[in-house]
């Protein structure tokens, strides 16, 4: 009796561990698309809708590095005149900046966009514009399709991890 008492206690512990271990693995997937999605819009003024687009990004892309510089000079009345200027000093390939072997030393890109756990799950990419205050901003979401979390599939995976919105120009994602 006592045993299985044990038994049990200790399978819901190693089946919570085993949990956390797969959504922290998805979480740092979705921290990796956030940040590619983010320079993606950068270069292309609008989100990736699909892994083709985001994938070549990253393995082609580059990331410009400008210079701004400011000076500000007092005018003979008493008021600043500051200008602003900006340089260009070059480029750095996406996979090389973000992708590199010291962020991430496991990196493969062919998989990021797998689900971990998930038996070969490509997490959903949702891309659209939409109007705030008169102007047109873009939105994404990557979200896990099939939570491995009981508690994350309530409400039709209501809680599933995702990073991005759907209707607000926001970047974190539901864990943060």
């Amino acid at each position: 009796m006592g045993y299985m008492l044990y038994k049990g206690v200790d399978d819901v512990m190693q089946e919570e561990k085993r949990i956390a271990a797969i959504e922290s693995r998805i979480i740092e997937k979705l921290q990796m698309l956030r940040d590619a999605q983010v320079a993606y819009i950068a270069a292309n003024g609008e989100y990736a809708d699909n892994w083709a687009d985001l994938k070549s990004y990253i393995q082609e892309g580059q990331i410009w590095i400008v210079e701004r510089k400011e000076t500000t000079k007092l005018l003979e009345y008493g008021k600043e005149e500051t200008t602003v200027t900006f340089d260009t000093l070059g480029s750095v390939y996406v996979m090389d900046s973000l992708f590199n072997e010291r962020r991430h030393p496991n990196f493969n890109l062919d998989n990021l966009h797998i689900v971990p756990g998930s038996g070969g799950a490509e997490f959903e990419f949702f891309s659209d514009k939409i109007e705030r205050s008169g102007r047109e901003i873009g939105v994404f979401e990557i979200r896990d399709p099939a939570p491995i979390n009981p508690k994350r599939r309530e409400n039709n995976n209501e809680k599933a991890l995702r990073v991005g919105s759907r209707t607000d120009s926001s970047t974190s994602g539901n864990w943060e």
